[in-house]
């Protein structure tokens, strides 16, 4: 046995075919414990605007807010993502069993230990919380180094970056830091790897349902344009995150929203309308020039920071996210790649809430704000109602997984 093999074994991997099918594959559990955390989270903090719900302890109700969206819920979906997808690029099986469990514990144990801050102390539960995202890290590494997929440490990198924005927030909350400073960067790396893994899975996608339609305008291929949109914007989301009162930053964001806005054309979204759980994809990605328009117009003063930061949140990440997890839910139990009415209405209900919850730092509404987080639990809540059984029960024979 050569040292690369003695390292694999390490950690033991492999589809597990007895016990729950839940622990069979990364993303059942992590996909059905980061929409169920969304839902919960969002309805403590509506309860804490309304009610003045005492939340996070030392930290505060705004604080635990941002962090359980920014590195509670979104890390999950994270995770579930990665350890189905990092499979799928090395050949290698996927972390199933024992192990799944064990992280899946860990990230949970973070929420417990965040929700409860006032019970055991603000220390205690940083620690906790601290723990899940490295162990991530670790584990997407090792695999990723392993089976020797080079082109993939780009997303370790954006990985990494929300790690460290996790520990920072703490460090800047104990220490009188900026704890904003953190959550744009975790932010930057979400929106990054959307760049990178988005820009990789919707032409692919968009390219075979056509190809199957018999259609002959495909989308553009991956290339070097794609990596220039790539490297222009990681490095505005990186200019944003540390000085986002740059004279720099309000040119550089509007070259990168048209270049981001050529780059979404190139991909055919309006042909494939006839199909929700791939228009969807789309529409999600086209929040990214429209975040680098609201990053541009919060520079010149013209909307507030928290308005531009919740486009990139509520517009781009949560929607890709709930893109995914309805496609990979679908795809990896034996569905069809169709989206049912219910799944659709999903999706409306998060992109109206992408649009209220700018607008209620614009108009200091506090019923739009409300609103939003409604949005918020109607659509997260559709997928736990319609996709739990799927994530919780034995696989079905495949049927167009893509």
């Amino acid at each position: 046995m050569n040292m690369v093999e003695a390292k694999r074994r390490r950690v033991p991997r492999g589809l597990k075919q007895d016990g729950m099918a839940l622990w069979s594959y990364g993303f059942r559990p992590f996909f059905l414990g980061g929409a169920v955390w969304a839902v919960a989270a969002m309805a403590l903090w509506i309860a804490a605007l309304i009610h003045g719900l005492p939340l996070g302890g030392g930290y505060g109700a705004p604080l635990w807010h941002a962090h359980e969206m920014v590195f509670g819920f979104a890390p999950a979906v994270l995770a579930g993502f990665l350890l189905t997808a990092i499979p799928n690029w090395t050949g290698s099986l996927p972390v199933s069993g024992g192990p799944l469990i064990g992280l899946a514990g860990l990230w949970a144990a973070g929420r417990l230990a965040m929700a409860g801050a006032a019970l055991w102390g603000m220390g205690a539960a940083a620690l906790v919380d601290a723990a899940f995202l490295p162990a991530l890290w670790i584990i997407a590494t090792r695999e990723i180094v392993a089976g020797k997929k080079w082109n993939d440490l780009k997303v370790l990198a954006a990985v990494g970056a929300v790690t460290l924005g996790n520990l920072g927030f703490h460090v800047a909350v104990f220490w009188g830091g900026d704890p904003a400073l953190w959550l744009r960067g975790a932010v930057a790396g979400y929106v990054a790897l959307i760049l990178i893994i988005g820009g990789r899975i919707i032409p692919s996608f968009t390219r075979n349902w056509l190809a199957q339609r018999g259609v002959q305008a495909l989308p553009v291929p991956y290339r070097r344009f794609d990596m220039g949109v790539i490297g222009v914007s990681a490095a505005v989301l990186g200019l944003w995150a540390l000085a986002p009162e740059s004279g720099l930053l309000l040119p550089a964001a509007l070259v990168a929203a048209a270049l981001n806005v050529a780059r979404l054309a190139r991909w055919r979204g309006l042909a494939c309308r006839a199909e929700p759980l791939l228009l969807v994809l789309h529409i999600a990605y086209a929040f990214v020039p429209l975040g680098f328009l609201a990053i541009a117009a919060a520079q010149a003063g013209a909307i507030l920071p928290a308005s531009a930061l919740h486009v990139l949140t509520v517009g781009v990440i949560a929607p890709m996210m709930l893109a995914v997890m309805t496609r990979a839910t679908r795809g990896h139990t034996g569905r069809a790649l169709t989206a049912s009415g219910w799944t659709t209405l999903s999706y409306l209900c998060l992109f109206a809430a992408a649009i209220a919850r700018p607008l209620a730092d614009l108009t200091g509404g506090m019923g739009l704000m409300e609103a939003a987080g409604g949005l918020w639990i109607a659509a997260f809540g559709i997928f736990v109602a319609e996709h739990a059984p799927m994530l919780a029960r034995q696989r079905r024979k495949p049927h167009g997984e893509g």
